[in-house]
């Protein structure tokens, strides 16, 4: 069994930063993983149950566009859960266009007045005092929604650079409104490419407080400093680049939510589309899409251990990156728990900061302690095949699992 990774001082200090940040406030506004890559791989079927850690809950909801038999949103931290509860509220009792001014623009001039009247009362006792105090987040006209969370001060102190910067915000502006690959090659590579990557965006790359902003714990840049030479700053610029350089601009709703503040109606999440909204709502007798959803506060392990029915598909985003450092029993039990309650035939996908993250190959679960990979079966040809499809681009590592028959 591994041990827990010996910490210095600046990694005691840096963990207790981040635990300090992530347990009191909303991490992701937004997802940050592709889903249209994840559907490619999970080929997700009607009797499917799936778990699936919520985030901001936008997977959650486009996985439901496939229509599975049911899925858990799991997350540990209570405030990812309040957010999609606020989001599938609105889908059970606003009309489109109030429900893409809130979450689509990020503002809507009525928003406390909706929240109050029919919102609210759907709410859970934690969601409701949650978005009691934070409701205003939707009601800036000079602000967003996005703009908000960890993630969201990110993108704001970004938004007030570029206004010191005009040049670079003007090319980035530019960027934005290409539509054929070449121009967007190049708009980047004469005009974004030469002004944006200062020593002050370097440093700023490199601190730990903002990797931990943007929910990235200290172990995932230790993952990222060890497997590139110009460490975080040199990986950031390389999947930027690899982004706008090679995928289209224009489809990419994850880079323009956070660049714009807003999506729109033709670069947006699927659940924000007029027919898939209609879908998810379904005819008001809880026949939609999104009745198909039940939120749990809980870690993997905890929702696992509390219930009994299998479940055939596993998203499980990158939170074992920093288990395996911190916590490698408590992974080891995890890993334990995902296989007694997978089905035969499961198939289970995860992202880590490293291509080839060591935790994999010494993982042992249960009491033979066997290894991990003599459980699974691992599919590195296919997640290969796949990965530079993804729009965001920042994880190193895309795993795709199997539970043998």
């Amino acid at each position: 069994m591994a041990t827990p990774t010996a910490l210095t001082l600046a990694d005691r200090f840096d963990q207790k930063a981040f635990d300090a940040i992530y347990s009191r406030a909303l991490v992701y506004n937004t997802c940050w993983e592709d889903p249209a890559v994840d559907r490619l791989v999970l080929s997700i079927a009607p009797d499917d149950r799936m778990l699936v850690i919520t985030s901001a809950g936008c997977n959650v909801l486009d996985y439901a566009l496939v229509g599975p038999d049911h899925i858990h949103a799991v997350d540990a931290n209570p405030r990812q859960n309040a957010l999609l509860e606020l989001k599938l509220a609105g889908i059970r009792r606003l009309q489109f266009e109030d429900f893409f001014a809130a979450f689509g623009h990020g503002y809507h001039p009525r928003f406390e007045t909706l929240y109050r009247q029919a919102l609210r009362a759907d709410l859970s006792a934690f969601a409701r005092g949650f978005w009691d105090r934070r409701v205003r987040w939707f009601g800036n006209p000079h602000g967003s929604f996005y703009f908000h969370g960890l993630s969201g001060i990110v993108a704001r102190a970004f938004q007030h650079y570029l206004r010191v910067r005009p040049r670079l915000a003007a090319s980035i502006a530019d960027l934005f409104a290409t539509r054929s690959l070449e121009d967007q090659r190049a708009v980047y590579d004469t005009r974004v490419q030469p002004l944006i990557w200062t020593p002050e965006i370097n440093w700023t790359l490199s601190r730990q407080l903002t990797m931990s902003l943007l929910g990235v714990p200290h172990p995932q840049r230790k993952e990222v400093q060890e497997q590139h030479a110009r460490g975080v700053p040199g990986f950031v610029r390389e999947c930027i680049e690899y982004v706008f350089r090679q995928l289209p601009v224009w489809t990419n709703y994850f880079w323009t939510v956070y660049l714009r503040g807003r999506y729109s109606a033709d670069c947006c999440p699927e659940y924000l589309r007029p027919d898939n909204f209609a879908r998810l709502k379904g005819q008001g007798q809880g026949d939609g899409l999104a009745a198909r959803i039940s939120l749990h506060t809980a870690t993997v392990s905890e929702f696992l251990a509390a219930s009994a029915q299998p479940i055939s598909k596993f998203v499980l985003l990158d939170h074992m990156d920093w288990m395996s450092s911190y916590h490698p029993r408590a992974l080891a039990e995890e890993w334990s728990l995902i296989l007694k309650r997978a089905r035969p035939d499961a198939r289970i996908i995860f992202r880590s900061a490293h291509a080839a993250p060591a935790y994999l190959e010494r993982l042992e679960i249960g009491p033979q302690r066997t290894r991990l990979h003599a459980r699974l079966r691992f599919h590195p040809e296919l997640a290969a095949a796949v990965q530079p499809l993804d729009r965001v681009h920042t994880y190193a590592g895309f795993h795709i699992a199997d539970v043998p028959a």
